[in-house]
């Protein structure tokens, strides 16, 4: 399995960015894929996900801000980044895996993408 993130930038406070992350490969065992990010000097944290079903969940820290959706056709997920602030500035990764799903411990997944940076300035 492949993934492929893209979407990052810099931005202002209060502004918006949309991640795409696409997946190839020996997607037909995959059904969530999660985002995750990482800032400097933290661990690597759980942002949302979606699985092929339609299921989503987001850390608390991103609800009501970050929006997921998934098009199982393209068999890509999309992370709308809403009312961005300097705290989301960190590394965006998606992540996926056969037997993981919404899991916090990025250690369990198999597969990520590349990342993308997302710098939000105040």
């Amino acid at each position: 399995v492949q993934l492929q993130a893209s979407g990052g930038g810099l931005v202002q406070a209060g502004g918006s960015l949309r991640l795409s992350c696409a997946a190839s490969g020996s997607t037909f065992n995959i059904n969530f894929i999660d985002w995750y990010r990482q800032a400097p000097g933290k661990q690597r944290e759980l942002v949302a996900g979606a699985s092929g079903g339609s299921v989503t969940n987001y850390a608390d820290s991103v609800k009501g801000r970050f929006s997921i959706s998934r098009d199982n056709a393209k068999n890509t997920v999309y992370l709308q980044m809403n009312s961005l602030n300097p705290e989301d500035t960190a590394v965006y990764y998606c992540a996926a895996d056969p037997a993981y799903g919404l899991d916090s411990r990025a250690s369990k997944y198999d597969y990520w993408g590349q990342g993308t940076q997302v710098t939000v300035s105040s």
